[in-house]
């Protein structure tokens, strides 16, 4: 059968990889094209744009790129409806994948959705374009389930698609990883600054300033694969601060802790069971504007932004966000990590219960198993 798949970011690349993988066990004879990055590719999929052209942050920024994004919208409009796909597989990326949800169910294209938007913070009535649009919802936090349930529509919970990723990761060897990367012996402090050339240049900019405080310590920058070189260049001038490009798990194998943007390399930290701080910025006028609407639109709903947090529905870890993140609030809270250990052991504990709460691996094949079902419904009503 022929699968179009819609990735906007690095982490929807990695989760739609997995799932084209089982995909491909099922369906021998699968044909895939799609929205996505590198690890989809190297699965097969037949890339029509990278996710790299694809990502802008915030309220102000997404309108000061509306034009691109209107027409990237009409782009793939058209380039569905000459691939004829059995199915429709959006990941994440609402703002954009809704759209192209809408048109395909009136084009009579069934509609899977792998890693629900999460409604359940903010913009809760896009519920109600899920339930019209969507065939089927496929989400990876339990309690997305119940909140699917309160308005009467079906969602499929199947689990965390990385712990797949982790699980099948081979446990790397330090001293390996540390001669492959010109390493030095210190200890390891984690810098995950995001994968787009804005939050990178916001995050590195606070993060890196923490290294001065910490001298027996190395920070080492985990580069996202798809990333400009030159976004990371301004940041490595201290001596105990360098960069490893696509090994962000290989990093934190070996991590004693970290520093982390706020988004899913949170939860992969958490799931490494290394001990983090979450920060998040926007800088500028326009950073300012889509943090003032977000903290109006999701504060009141939201009592963390951390999905290590909302999972355990308390503060595991903390959370440092727009004028809190400043490099005294970080050196503070790295040092109760690194040197009161009754702390840092608790923080631990709290990371292996938010494991045990997403439950085992086996997210890709249970989604690629319903999926199917769905493409074979549309196979026998063609």
């Amino acid at each position: 059968m022929k699968y179009y798949i819609i990735a906007g970011e690095a982490s929807g690349d990695l989760h739609s990889s997995n799932l084209v993988k089982h995909l491909k066990q099922a369906d021998t004879k699968a044909e895939f094209r799609g929205w996505g990055g590198d690890m989809m590719q190297k699965q097969g999929v037949a890339l029509v744009k990278h996710y790299r052209d694809l990502a802008f942050m915030g309220f102000a920024e997404v309108i000061q790129h509306l034009p691109t994004i209107l027409k990237n919208i009409e782009f793939c409009k058209k380039d569905i409806l000459a691939y004829k796909p059995d199915v429709l597989i959006l990941v994440d990326y609402p703002g954009f994948n809704l759209r192209i949800a809408k048109f395909a169910h009136q084009a009579g294209i069934k509609v899977a959705y792998y890693i629900s938007p999460q409604v359940w913070a903010w913009k809760s009535s896009r519920v109600n374009i899920i339930k019209e649009v969507v065939d089927k919802m496929l989400v990876i936090f339990p309690f997305e389930t119940n909140f699917y349930s309160r308005y009467n529509y079906k969602a499929d919970f199947v689990g965390h698609p990385l712990l797949d990723a982790i699980n099948g990761q081979p446990q790397p060897n330090k001293e390996t990883f540390l001669k492959e990367n010109n390493l030095p012996t210190q200890p390891i402090i984690a810098l995950l600054p995001g994968s787009r050339k804005q939050e990178i240049g916001n995050m590195l900019s606070v993060m890196t300033e923490v290294a001065d405080d910490f001298p027996s310590y190395q920070f080492v920058i985990g580069g996202a694969p798809s990333s400009n070189p030159q976004w990371y260049k301004n940041f490595l001038g201290r001596k105990n601060v360098s960069i490893v490009y696509g090994k962000t798990y290989e990093l934190l194998a070996h991590a004693s802790a970290a520093l982390v943007t706020s988004g899913t390399a949170t939860l992969e930290t958490a799931l490494w069971g290394v001990p983090e701080v979450i920060c998040y910025r926007s800088k500028g006028i326009t950073g300012n504007i889509s943090y003032l609407l977000a903290k109006q639109f999701i504060g009141k709903k939201l009592k963390y932004i951390g999905i290590v947090n909302l999972i355990m529905d308390r503060e595991v870890v903390k959370e440092f966000i727009q004028h809190d993140l400043t490099t005294y609030n970080l050196i503070t809270e790295l040092k109760k990590i690194l040197e009161d250990s009754a702390y840092r052991n608790k923080m631990l504990e709290d990371l292996k219960l938010v494991k045990e709460k997403l439950g085992g691996p086996g997210a890709s094949a249970k989604a690629a198993s319903l999926i199917i079902q769905l493409a074979e419904q549309s196979k026998q009503k063609a």
